[in-house]
């Protein structure tokens, strides 16, 4: 039998673990095997026979995955460990879908626990916008610092930006800007990220500089 605790959620995976260590019978022989002590001649002769003092034993192994050879090794000899008298227990960190799949394929109890992904909120480019048409400098600049973290593209932002001017112009909302201010607010920006790239200066400094200086 094959059993793999798997995943990035430590805390909980290593306590699974250890009781399943702890429901394991006496009278069975336990050998633990790390990445830096794996030798496939020892590992070969766990799965084609029996111990010399036990009727079965188990064969624990630790991050064993962490390196190529020995990962594609253990892979490759899954089905010969499923058809032992003997138990294979791997303990191992997040590991990818093939080799999961492998595990699958060989029939091992699976044990995978992974840490819930973070949730990112998607921004709202039109924050940025809305900033702008009241010529508001500190939220412009708090709206586009978010969206930054957030890791929206520049070129959206820069997009958002010129369509709103442009129907501020077209609906000739000059409240707070004067058409010849919003004229040349959409000829600037129309070249900002190309000329920054350009010249070799990092776009994102010359954008939150530009926003800064815009009025």
């Amino acid at each position: 039998m094959i059993y793999l605790f798997a995943g990035d959620d430590v805390q909980i995976k290593r306590k699974v673990y250890e009781e399943f260590i702890d429901s394991l019978s006496e009278d069975v022989e336990s050998f633990f095997i790390g990445k830096n002590d794996f030798d496939p001649v020892q590992i070969e002769s766990f799965y084609s026979g029996r111990g010399l003092f036990f009727a079965k034993s188990v064969i624990f192994f630790e991050n064993t995955f962490d390196r190529e050879e020995v990962e594609s090794f253990l892979l490759s000899k899954l089905e010969l460990m499923k058809d032992s008298e003997n138990d294979f227990v791997f303990l191992e960190g997040k590991l990818n879908k093939e080799i999961i799949d492998a595990f699958k394929k060989a029939r091992a109890e699976l044990n995978v626990f992974e840490l819930p992904k973070e949730k990112k909120l998607k921004f709202n480019s039109f924050l940025l916008a809305d900033a702008f048409a009241d010529r508001d400098k500190l939220k412009l600049w708090i709206c586009f610092r978010q969206a930054m973290e957030k890791d929206v593209a520049m070129e959206e932002l820069i997009g958002i930006l010129f369509w709103k001017a442009k129907d501020m112009i077209l609906k000739r909302n000059f409240r707070k800007f004067t058409q010849e201010e919003l004229k040349n607010f959409c000829n600037r920006i129309s070249y900002l990220l190309p000329e920054a790239r350009k010249s070799g200066l990092d776009d994102e400094a010359v954008f939150e500089q530009f926003l800064l200086e815009i009025f």
